[in-house]
Formats: C-alpha cells, sequence, structure tokens
C-alpha cells in the first residue's frame, strides 16, 4: 500500500491482494462520492453524481445498494447469459462480417460490439445502437459539457427497452433511466477496451479462448484502478493507519485478479463481458484464422482512474 498526492489531496493505492480484497468489503470504505474532498473537481477526478443526487448501483452502499442490484437480477440471471451466448456469438460474427477485408478495429468495432449485445440484452431494437454510440461518445469529449445531450440520447433508449429492471419502490423514471444510462456507458468503455487487448493478444498467440480472456484482462485491465472509496472513519489496514476522510484506490495493474470487484460491489456485468470476450475470441478463431495484424498497436497513457486505450488496431481479417 502506498500514499500519493492526487489533485492537491493525499490517496492511498492499495496494491496487495489481501488488504485489496479488505477495502473491497469493509462497509468503513464508501463509495459515496459526496465525501470526497470537498476541492476536488468531479470531471477531473473522474466522480460520479453523490448519492442523493442520484440513485446509482456504483454510490450507494449496505441495504439501498442490495436492494438496487436486485433491480438487475432478471437481465443478469447467470442461466439466462449462458443462454444468451448463442446471441452474443451472432453478434460478434455479424458485426466482424460487415467489416472490409482490412480494417482498424477500435475505430468502430470495439465500440460497437458491446453495445450491439446490451442492447440486444435489454430489449432496444437494433437500429438504435447508433445513439448507443453516439451518447456514449458524448459522454467523453470535453465531458462534461456534452452530458445533457448525452443522457438525453440514454433517456430515449430508455424508453426503448423492453427487458425487466425491478426498480425499487418509490423510484421515478430518471432513475431508471440512469441505471439504463450505466449499463450501456459502462459495458460499452470497459468491454470496448478489453476487447481491444483481446484482439491484440489473440493475433500473436494461440492461446485458446477462455485462456485469452483471463490472461487479456490480467495484462491490460479495462481500468487500472478501482472506483473511488472514502474511509468513513480511521481505518487499520494491514499496520498502516488510513485517517478518516481518506480517498482510497485499488490499483487493478497490481491485483488483476480482482479486476470485477470483490465483494458487495462486484461488477454485475462480469459474467456477461466474459462472455462476450469469449465469444469474440471463438469467432476470431473460428471464421478468421488467417487474421493477421497489419502494424504494431500502441495505447494512449491512463488518465487518472480510467485506463489508456489502444490508438489503433490495424487488422487484415482475411
Amino acid at each position: 500500500m502506498m500514499q500519493q498526492i492526487w489533485y492537491d489531496h493525499p490517496v492511498w493505492i492499495v496494491t496487495e491482494p489481501g488488504l485489496a480484497k479488505e477495502v473491497l468489503t469493509d462497509s468503513r470504505f464508501a463509495k459515496d462520492t459526496a465525501l470526497a474532498p470537498k476541492h476536488w473537481d468531479a470531471a477531473t477526478a473522474g466522480l460520479e453524481p453523490t448519492a442523493g443526487q442520484q440513485l446509482a448501483i456504483t454510490t450507494l452502499d449496505g441495504e439501498p445498494h442490495a436492494e438496487l442490484r436486485k433491480a438487475f437480477a432478471p437481465l443478469f440471471n447467470a442461466a439466462k447469459l449462458r443462454a444468451f451466448y448463442p446471441r452474443v456469438r451472432y453478434i460478434a460474427e455479424q458485426l466482424l462480417g460487415e467489416l472490409p477485408d482490412e480494417v482498424d478495429l477500435v475505430e468502430d468495432f470495439t465500440p460497437r460490439y458491446p453495445l450491439a449485445v446490451l442492447c440486444e440484452l435489454l430489449g432496444i431494437p437494433a437500429h438504435h445502437v447508433e445513439t448507443a454510440m453516439t451518447s456514449c461518445r458524448l459522454m467523453l469529449v470535453d465531458y462534461p459539457a456534452h452530458v445533457p445531450a448525452a443522457m438525453a440520447g440514454f433517456a430515449r433508449l430508455s424508453a426503448e427497452a423492453t427487458a425487466e429492471l425491478r426498480m425499487p419502490p418509490g423510484t421515478t423514471e430518471q432513475d431508471l433511466h440512469y441505471q439504463v444510462f450505466t449499463i450501456l456507458f459502462a459495458g460499452q468503455i470497459t468491454t470496448d477496451l478489453a476487447a481491444g487487448s483481446l484482439v491484440a493478444r489473440l493475433l500473436t498467440t494461440d492461446e485458446p479462448p477462455d485462456v485469452l480472456v483471463r490472461e487479456s484482462l490480467r495484462e491490460h485491465p479495462p481500468a487500472p484502478y478501482t472506483l473511488w472509496r472514502f474511509t468513513t472513519a480511521e481505518v487499520d489496514l494491514g499496520g498502516t493507519r488510513v485517517p478518516a476522510g481518506s480517498p482510497v484506490l485499488v490499483d487493478l495493474t497490481r491485483v488483476p485478479d480482482l479486476v470485477f470487484g470483490h465483494g458487495p460491489h462486484y461488477c454485475i456485468g462480469a459474467q456477461l463481458a466474459q462472455l462476450e470476450l469469449r465469444a469474440l475470441a471463438e469467432t476470431f478463431r473460428t471464421a478468421y484464422p488467417n487474421a493477421r495484424l497489419t502494424a504494431v498497436p500502441t495505447r494512449t497513457e491512463p488518465v487518472g482512474i480510467m485506463g489508456g486505450r489502444l490508438r489503433s488496431l490495424p487488422v487484415r481479417l482475411a
């Protein structure tokens, strides 16, 4: 564990697996961004709206968090996702089949693929994937200038969804829209990065699909750190005194086995993400046995808690 200064404030970064699991399961490490240092700029630090501002699975803790997670149970049920796998494989085959023989996969394919899968899962008609693409891109351009336009797009997508989300009593239509936004944006931004890393590795090794998925996530986690947590009391962590009010991160580049988290906030989309990556690997192995890289991929540098991504992934498919 180490201490660094981020945004003019001491931040604790956990690098040991055992301590990381403690942080991810101890209720004294809270997710509500209202606990962040008051001088932090939300956009710079990558802070979501506080739990009081917006009902969100990523900022609630305790019973409210557990209740909201139940809303997603019908969507991410393990048996349902296993039965959904052939559709995931079909989407991968269909999208790859529409590409020219020589293509940069990170230009369009890796961001589009997870959104096509998620729209199908949510019951959003396929022709709305373009709206999802546009909305996700707007979230990443001059943040937060385009957030209102992006959220309007996600609200339209939410209105089109036919999948069941069992929202807790007393929640609003805005709360429902935000959950659909969370599913689409979080599912896209992470799987986009992971899919690029997977294909880059796939084209340079002969590892089977399950190994490819595991090792590409270990080598290049989609995010280098967990989302922020904040101590609600002084905590002794592995013999180190962490004061109350301390921002804490887990370094996933040092603890890659926890790329999907641990404990109450374990990623609800973890199984789907792994199925998407496996379907992509299997499709490449069977449909494009002669695919190859046409240039060495390069990566952008991580920014804050966000991971770097491939600048390009030029591939010859046939």
